[in-house]
Order: C-alpha cells, then sequence, then structure tokens
C-alpha cells in the first residue's frame, strides 16, 4: 500500500509530467541526446565502490563515505562520452552504509562524525538521468553476514556496521535461524520494508526531477553456484573467500541477493522504471571464482587504509567488478536515452 506522502507525490508528478510532455517537442527515436544529459548517482557503497581507491572528499566528512574517484558512475559516464553520449554530472551522493530512506532523510556518518542531508536533495527540477543502487543496506546485509560469521562478531568485523540479528544464536547455525522461526520473520520484514522504500525512492524521484529517466541498478552476485568454488582461497590470499561462514549457509545467502533482485524489479515495474540486473551479468565473477573474481572476499584486504591499516572488502566489488558494472550501467543508460 502506498503511503499518503507517495500518493501525493505520485500525482503531482503525473500531473506536472502530463504538462511537460504537451509542452515539449517529441525526441527521435533511437538517438544519442544531443545536449549533456543533467544527471544525479545516488545510492549506497555499492554505487560508492567502497574498497577501491583512491576515495573521494579527503579531508571533508564525505571521505567517510568511501566513494571511490573512480566509482562506476566515473567509469560509466567516461564510457558513454566515448559512444557520443554526454553525461552533465550534477551530483554522486552515493555513501557507503546508505539505507533506501537516506534518500529523504539524514544519514549519520560512522564514529559520530557528522551527518549528511538526505540524497534527493540532489536532484534538480532539470535533472533528466537519476541512476544508482539502494536496497541492500535496507534489507539488512551486513547484519545477515554478522549472523553467519563468528569472525565478523569480534574485532574482524569492527567496521562493518550494525550486529548480528540474534547474537545468542551462533554463527554456524546461521542456516537453520533464517529458515523459519524469529530468523524468516525477520527476512520477511526486512523485504517488506526494503519493497515500500525503493517505492518511495522512486516516487520521490518522479516528484522533484519530474523529467528524469531512473535507472535503478541491481546488486553483483556475490556466492556462485557451485559453493565448493568457496573452499579455496583466491591467489594469493589465505583467508577464504566467505571466510568462516558455513559452506551450508552460502546459499541463503544467494537466496537472500535473489529475493532483494526481485523486490527491486517489482518496484522498478510499477513504478515505470528501468532496472539494471548486475545478478544475471556476474555468475562467473562472484568472490569464489578466484582470478576472475569480481568481487572482494569477506575480509581480504581492499585498497582503502584507515590509520595505516587496510580495510577488508566485505564483499564488495573490486575493478574488475567496477568495471562489469560500469559496463552494464552505460549500457542500460544508452539504451534509455535513445528510447
Amino acid at each position: 500500500m502506498k503511503t499518503p506522502v507517495v500518493r501525493g507525490l505520485a500525482a503531482a508528478a503525473v500531473a506536472l509530467g502530463s504538462c511537460l510532455t504537451l509542452a515539449g517537442p517529441a525526441a527521435s527515436a533511437g538517438a544519442a541526446p544531443a545536449d549533456p544529459v543533467p544527471t544525479v548517482f545516488f545510492g549506497d557503497s555499492y554505487t560508492a565502490n567502497y574498497g577501491i581507491a583512491p576515495v573521494n572528499h579527503e579531508g571533508s566528512e564525505r571521505f567517510f563515505c568511501f566513494q571511490a574517484k573512480d566509482n562506476y558512475p566515473a567509469v560509466a559516464t567516461r564510457r558513454l562520452a566515448d559512444k557520443s553520449v554526454t553525461l552533465d554530472v550534477q551530483s554522486d551522493v552515493s555513501c557507503g552504509g546508505a539505507l533506501t530512506h537516506h534518500f529523504w532523510e539524514k544519514q549519520e556518518l560512522p564514529f559520530g562524525l557528522g551527518e549528511l542531508p538526505p540524497q534527493q536533495d540532489a536532484l534538480k527540477y532539470d535533472t533528466q538521468l537519476a541512476v544508482g543502487s539502494m536496497g541492500g543496506n535496507t534489507v539488512g546485509f551486513n547484519r545477515i553476514l554478522k549472523q553467519c560469521s563468528a569472525k565478523l562478531r569480534g574485532d574482524d568485523g569492527v567496521l562493518l556496521p550494525g550486529t548480528p540479528v540474534d547474537e545468542d544464536v551462533p554463527a554456524a547455525k546461521c542456516r537453520e535461524f533464517f529458515a523459519s522461526g524469529d530468523g524468516k520473520e525477520w527476512l520477511d520484514d526486512r523485504f517488506e520494508r526494503a519493497g515500500w522504500d525503493l517505492e518511495e525512492l522512486l516516487e520521490r524521484i518522479a516528484y522533484f526531477s519530474p523529467d528524469a529517466k531512473r535507472v535503478l541498478v541491481g546488486y553483483p552476485r556475490l556466492v556462485p553456484a557451485d559453493t565448493n568454488k568457496c573452499l579455496t582461497p583466491a591467489p594469493g590470499q589465505t583467508e577464504l573467500p566467505l571466510a568462516d561462514i558455513p559452506k551450508d549457509a552460502l546459499p541463503i545467502l544467494d537466496q537472500v541477493q535473489k529475493r532483494l533482485d526481485d523486490v527491486m524489479k517489482k518496484a522498478v515495474a510499477d513504478a515505470g522504471a528501468d532496472f539494471v540486473d548486475l545478478y544475471a551479468h556476474t555468475g562467473a565473477n562472484t568472490a569464489c571464482d578466484g582470478a576472475n573474481r569480481g568481487i572482494g572476499g569477506l575480509l581480504e584486504p581492499s585498497q582503502v587504509e584507515l590509520l595505516g591499516q587496510k580495510l577488508p572488502w566485505y564483499l564488495h566489488p573490486n575493478e574488475r567488478g567496477r568495471d562489469i558494472q560500469a559496463k552494464q550501467v552505460a549500457d542500460k543508460v544508452e539504451q534509455v536515452l535513445n528510447r
């Protein structure tokens, strides 16, 4: 059910959009935009590309968003420029740790380092394209990982926000916990919340930027179909790709990803927006695919240092994964703008 806020925003957007449709000239199908396209990128750590150095905004509080200078929005923008599609990037407000509701509410930075304005503040009336990934933190993927990993409950997870869903249930019982009872109920509630929040996010883009094409970007696949591949460290690593998460729990992580994909696809379909299905294009580049991995291992050292210590990847895209994200996003944006 839509909230009153969403219904009001949607009605205003439809009315305003109808006026603009009547007043504006029709674009020719299949032609790349002649003028730069005002664009806003939003999202969480998968848009910011946490783990890839160097990091943007050094010396400011936004540094702690860990937004890579060469995140997928930057790389996709360059790919599109090579195809004569120019994005005028008004803002990239992607930030690690962002939940979907931080699109319209302030986000508290870690360690009490301040707060950031709602990401929707970056939208302008003339924004024509809004692209980003959100939903994973709302589902609570970080808490799921901590539920399933004893190491993440200790010092190895100190920089990963959140707590286990139920600290009294040992990590070794992760699969059983999420299959029934309180764990299943918690998951069902998180997915319901994610659906509502994604719906509201897309409606708010339509309200603040009524002419904008909306592109919601899914998440890359983390766990392969053959989980036996997760029993061998990647080249140069000693830790397993999923560290100490029990092998029988790995399908649970994959099921969570598939379910989130379905929630995102439904929100996009209901809103008339567009979706980039990264999960479908990354089955051979999971965290367990060795030299071909596009995802840094759970406790594999990333490129980012804090206080002289390299932070773990915590299952975020490495440069290979970032380039896959950028290609798929650029292809979808080109398709959307050429319609």
